[in-house]
């Protein structure tokens, strides 16, 4: 239907009250409005058509009474005044939408080849029964996350630390609660998430396998909205308060209720996290018991909003995530008891402010100001060889913004802009009996410009970004030149040609010096590019190769959208220089070995998405990849498997939602990641493990399925209710994520095999005001 119709439908019918049409509206489409009595206040309309949609229906009314109506998620709907307009909101045109409901509600399809996740629309999806983020995007095709947690996602068969993560333009270097298994940012007050995996915008720097953009909200609504929940493993709070008309303050936080209470998904999780860890392992010694084990979690956001003027805006910005581990360590030695503490914390804090000036309707100007600071601080105490190890990683990020929007009209745009940057980190190892201490620092400035000119045709059916940027690394006296690219062609109305290219660089990443890193549990730490240059380590000069990172990427897509189905089919390739072995998490014969590679991954990515009448959506992806390493130095410089190359994976879903009741079934396979066997003839020599080909076996295939549901009610004519529950892996399949192996004192090699979570109930509960 129409704008055309609905406009002269509105000018043929006898207008009545708005209030009485809602009520009608309410039995007719089975939903819930939501508005401020005086938005609504002497405000009429036409009666309504019985043959209009939901979607047509809304359209209706917002022509008819100059207001918007937002609907939430097919069962609420958002009553609000409408806002000026204004040519340099960042607002989605319709016309740039690809597709909408992508997988379920909340996830759009763009034609610069992102995808857009609104945790305030979010539907539902397998296993999850609240909007988190980094578990979200795992359900796109092409993201993955082979022992999975959040914070090691490999998208494209990249390594997570390859992957920018931005809160309001601040750089993240913590992704994840419980060590992985949570996400760390909290998806009630994310108001918009960006993903590119390939093709991203030219203001970006960083992040050579994806972006990762979450947005808190930007607008002052002047409506109070609060909301209150809880699960098994945290429970959590946020308000948005508007202090006056140009003012608003944004607050959430969220702690973790696993040292108040221990619950089965906490077992489950604690399980999985710590089983192959310092902890396990003094849990389960004959010598030790491990006692008073604290753990928990916490995170607190903050955003103040002021709006100087129509023309001027100024944001505030504060975020802290926090992760605390202690346990006691005890033994009897010579008749006597020992007794010390172990600890793990881990941190990352950011503050920002952010200043917009629209200088007339066709040009604005953003700046930004930011700090963010990240804190891995572990001891661990040896009692029984009366030995403390100390170790420490830390980042401070310091950045400045400024970036230009000239929109002259809908189908032109153009951005530019600078960025400065100074990234520090250091890595302390402290070490008693015998004593040795290992502190190393680096710091790199950077100064980036990048431009990039956005084109649609009239008819919407092209569009052209096209851009660039070069970065200068003072300490590395090096340039760099990095183009990207995004066309979309759309053709025979219902397909649409879509290609993309990048070229990138970063000079942040992480290692892993031992696998027994910060008590085992978290075993990566950030260090930068050196440039292959000497530094000293305990007043020896020794060298540490980190080059750049850089990568080339490109890849093409056709996809098919009519009556909501939609068939997407996306072939790509990717090239990424610099990598170190440290990087990789080797764990067989290259596990201590210093060396520079590349990888190259070839790969495709299908997607089947059909819909049925807004109540049901089911879907089949497909990807497959081959994914290589080379390194000059190791295999004799020959080409073997990524420990990353997961050779197929396939996701069967669907959604079902009626009324206020949402249910999601899933089903999660893959092949199994590389793996290193020992040689089979001689597999021990001269108390060395020798191994076979680097990655020439692999695990057993991984198998998971996943279910939720969650109820929707009114508790009060302002307030309402979602009752959730959920289980991962309901079949409880024993799925090996990892193996390797070791030797013990008597020569004998044993093979360590960590498992995927379990069968891992949930349920939650959550109040919206």
């Amino acid at each position: 239907m129409n704008i055309a119709y609905l406009k002269a439908q509105t000018i043929q019918e006898e207008k009545q009250p708005l209030i009485s049409i809602l009520k009608t509206f309410e039995k007719t489409y089975n939903i819930r409005f939501s508005y401020v009595d005086e938005t609504i206040k002497d405000k009429k309309a036409a009666p309504l058509k019985n043959d209009l949609t939901l979607q047509e229906a809304l359209e209706f009314l917002k022509l008819d009474t100059n207001l918007d109506f937002e609907l939430l998620n097919n069962r609420f709907v958002v009553i609000k005044k409408p806002r000026k307009s204004n040519h340099l909101n960042s607002t989605q045109r319709l016309e740039e939408i690809v597709v909408n409901n992508y997988l379920t509600t909340g996830i759009t399809k763009l034609n610069d080849g992102s995808i857009t996740i609104k945790p305030e629309t979010f539907g539902i999806l397998p296993g999850l029964i609240e909007p988190d983020v980094l578990q979200t995007i795992q359900a796109l095709p092409g993201v993955l996350s082979a022992d999975e947690t959040v914070s090691n996602i490999n998208i494209r068969g990249g390594t997570h630390d390859q992957n920018l993560l931005l809160l309001d333009g601040i750089k993240m270097y913590q992704s994840g609660h419980f060590f992985g298994l949570i996400s760390a940012f909290n998806p009630y007050t994310t108001k918009h998430v960006n993903v590119y995996k390939n093709g991203s915008r030219a203001k970006y720097g960083d992040g050579i396998s994806s972006i990762i953009d979450m947005q808190l909200s930007d607008k002052i609504d002047n409506e109070f909205k609060a909301g209150l929940g809880f699960n098994l493993i945290n429970a959590d709070g946020y308000a948005k308060i508007p202090l006056s008309k140009k003012t608003e303050l944004q607050l959430s936080t969220r702690r973790s209720i696993t040292d108040l209470i221990n619950t089965s998904t906490f077992e489950q999780y604690s399980k999985r996290i710590f089983q192959d860890s310092d902890f396990n392992t003094a849990k389960n010694d004959d010598n030790f018991i491990s006692q008073n084990e604290s753990f928990f979690f916490y995170d607190v956001t903050t955003k103040f909003l002021y709006d100087i003027t129509k023309k001027d805006k100024i944001r505030l910005h504060f975020l802290n995530i926090y992760n605390d581990l202690k346990y006691d360590e005890q033994s009897t030695i010579n008749d006597r008891d020992e007794a010390l503490n172990s600890k793990l914390s881990q941190r990352n804090t950011a503050i920002g402010v952010t200043y917009t000036r629209d200088w007339s309707k066709t040009l604005s100007t953003t700046s930004q100001i930011y700090v963010s600071n990240y804190d891995l601080d572990a001891t661990n105490f040896d009692v029984i060889n009366n030995q403390r190890l100390i170790q420490e990683n830390e980042v401070y990020d310091g950045s400045a913004k400024m970036d230009i929007n000239f929109t002259p009209n809908d189908q032109f745009k153009i951005n530019g802009g600078y960025q400065f940057s100074e990234v520090g980190i250091s890595n302390l190892e402290d070490v008693s009996n015998p004593n040795f201490r290992s502190y190393i620092k680096e710091v790199i400035r950077s100064h980036a410009i990048y431009a990039e000119t956005n084109l649609l045709s009239n008819n919407a059916q092209t569009k052209l970004v096209l851009g660039g940027r070069i970065n200068y690394f003072e300490k590395l006296d090096m340039v760099i030149v990095e183009p990207r690219l995004s066309f979309s062609q759309r053709f025979l109305n219902y397909f649409r040609f879509e290609a993309l290219g990048e070229f990138k660089s970063q000079t942040t990443t992480q290692i892993i010096d031992l696998q027994n890193d910060f008590l085992g549990i978290e075993n990566r730490r950030w260090i930068l590019a050196n440039n292959n240059k000497e530094v000293e380590v305990n007043n020896n000069k020794t060298t540490y190769p980190v080059p750049v990172l850089k990568s080339k990427q490109a890849s093409a897509g056709i996809h098919y959208n009519k009556n909501k189905l939609l068939i997407s089919a996306e072939g790509y390739i990717k090239k990424v220089n610099g990598i170190t072995a440290r990087s990789q998490g080797f764990q067989n014969q290259y596990q201590f070995v210093n060396s520079i590679g590349n990888y190259n991954i070839k790969g495709i990515d299908v997607l089947l998405n059909k819909q049925f009448n807004d109540i049901v959506s089911t879907w089949v992806s497909y990807s497959y990849s081959s994914n290589n390493y080379t390194f000059n130095n190791l295999n004799e410089g020959q080409p073997f498997p990524n420990n990353a190359d997961i050779k197929h994976a396939i996701t069967f879903a669907g959604t079902y939602t009626y009324k206020d009741i949402k249910v999601a079934l899933g089903l999660n396979w893959h092949s199994g990641k590389p793996t290193t066997l020992p040689d089979l003839n001689t597999p021990v020599e001269d108390g060395k493990i020798i191994y076979q080909s680097p990655n020439n076996s692999n695990l057993n295939d991984y198998l998971r399925t996943d279910c939720s549901a969650t109820y929707e009610f009114f508790i009060s004519d302002t307030a309402r209710a979602t009752i959730g529950a959920s289980v991962w892996n309901i079949l409880n399949k024993k799925n090996i994520i990892n193996t390797y192996y070791t030797l013990d004192d008597e020569n004998t090699i044993n093979n360590i095999e960590k498992q995927s979570l379990g069968i891992t109930p949930n349920v939650s509960f959550r109040v919206l005001f």
